[in-house]
Order: C-alpha cells, then sequence, then structure tokens
C-alpha cells in the first residue's frame, strides 16, 4: 500500500513500487522525491515511513527490506543507497540467490534534521541520531549518535555540529 500527502511531490520520473507483501511506503506532508528515486519493498517485510519535509534526491535508490523510518527535515543528496537487508550466503553449496535473505539487524532508522550527503549506503541496523551529518560517499552500518558529523568506509566521527 502506497499512501502520499496531498502536499508531497513525487516526480513522474520517480519509480514507486507498491508491495506483494502488505508492507506500507508513506510519503509524508513536504516530502519531494525527485526525479530517477527508485523504492523498491524488496527482502524483507519492513514498512518505508517518510517524515514530514524529507527531500530525496536524483538517483536514491530505497530497498525496504526491514524497513526504514526517516524523521521531519531529513536531506538526502543524490545517489545515496538505503540497503535495509541483507542476503544469506552461509551455505557454499547453494547459490547465495536460492538462500533468501538475514535475520533483521533493526532496518533503517534516521532521526530528524539529518544531511546524508551524496553516494553515501545505508546498511540494515544503522541508526542515525537527530541532527546529525553524513559525509559524502560513505558506508553507515551502526549508530551515529546525535549532533555528529560522520564520514568515511569506516565511519569515523569527524567533527559535531555546534551552534
Amino acid at each position: 500500500m502506497i499512501e502520499i500527502h496531498a502536499t508531497a511531490k513525487v516526480s513522474a520520473l520517480a519509480d514507486i513500487e507498491d508491495s506483494v507483501r502488505g508492507t506500507k511506503i508513506v510519503i509524508g506532508p513536504g516530502c519531494m522525491i525527485d526525479a530517477f528515486v527508485k523504492i523498491k519493498p524488496v527482502g524483507g517485510t519492513g514498512d518505508l515511513v517518510l517524515g514530514s519535509n524529507v527531500y530525496l534526491n536524483s538517483g536514491c535508490v530505497l530497498y525496504t527490506g526491514n524497513g526504514i523510518g526517516i524523521g521531519d527535515n531529513v536531506l538526502v543528496a543524490a545517489n545515496c543507497t538505503f540497503a535495509s537487508a541483507n542476503h544469506e550466503f552461509s551455505d557454499p553449496s547453494r547459490p547465495i540467490r536460492l538462500q533468501g535473505f538475514k535475520p533483521s539487524r533493526g532496518g533503517i532508522v534516521i532521526g530528524n534534521d539529518v544531511w546524508i550527503e551524496a553516494n553515501t549506503v545505508l546498511l540494515d541496523g544503522c541508526k542515525i541520531g537527530d541532527g546529525a551529518i553524513i559525509a559524502a560517499g560513505s558506508v553507515v552500518r551502526g549508530a551515529v549518535e546525535p549532533y555528529t558529523i560522520c564520514g568515511g568506509s569506516p565511519l569515523e566521527v569527524l567533527g559535531r555540529r555546534s551552534g
């Protein structure tokens, strides 16, 4: 089921697939989904819920998997990937594509007022606190404290937001 708030703007060139497993995709008020954003329910039974005023820029791909929750006033730059599911691969006698998916690590949870810069990859189990900034080209797989500036792969703290 796809729910798009009346004040949200979704480009005609965005591709939002409806779930065949009954999971929800909720796009909140004031959201902007740019051209060439792909939202695909795959790899789990989690919902995708965008708060208000979330901006997903061109080329972002969101695999709903074990769930993605994004707070209010979140900016996501171009070409970011949200992969909230992981393939199982433990049995070398079977092709990976036939082994299904690993258990959930909690999906992806993003707080309010977060900026995720271009070409970042967010993995199942990542939790980004309010006010955090993730530098371009980073890989996020664990917890990011509120109001920190992090970057790299592996991810490290680069600084803190100050007023």
